[in-house]
């Protein structure tokens, strides 16, 4: 690799669009691996502009700092990753995005029912909730995420 490979984190700034300070964050959580020079100053890859623009889309998609460097970390380290592996690493986050895409489907259809409908009905509310019986599911809008409530006990059958 040729030194005009390598990018400062000031050039790296201006072909992404990102703050320096944000390269450095991306850095700290493991997206980008800059080499040092012998003035200890950060030189990153061409491929980091990639790597970085992937990260940013996939922000915008509400994926998490970690989920990205998950999938970040299979691509090659040292050298820019080539078509294969951008490939392996598009099918997993495809199959990622499509599972987000049926639970955000459903829970679209279900606001929608929910929200219409104004009425609360203690029989098909999932936001419904008495005495907070969908805490023992978990945390979070239970019955929405699709826990189904118990009629006959706790959750409606007894208000």
């Amino acid at each position: 690799m040729k030194g005009s490979d390598l990018l400062s984190i000031g050039e790296l700034a201006d072909r992404t669009g990102l703050s320096v300070s944000a390269i450095r964050f991306y850095e700290e959580k493991g997206l980008v691996h800059p080499a040092r020079n012998s003035g200890g100053q950060r030189r990153f890859m061409r491929a980091d502009i990639r790597r970085l623009s992937f990260a940013l889309v996939a922000q915008e998609f509400g994926f998490t700092i970690s989920e990205i460097a998950v999938r970040l970390a299979q691509l090659p380290e040292g050298r820019a990753p080539n078509k294969a592996d951008w490939s392996k690493m598009s099918r997993e986050f495809r199959k990622h995005l499509d599972d987000r895409i049926e639970r955000m489907t459903a829970l679209r259809d279900k606001l929608d029912a929910c929200i219409g409908c104004g009425c609360l009905s203690m029989k098909s509310c999932n936001l419904y909730n008495a005495g907070d019986a969908a805490a023992r599911h978990g945390r979070g809008p239970r019955y929405l995420l699709g826990d189904a409530p118990d009629l006959a006990g706790t959750d409606e059958g007894t208000s």
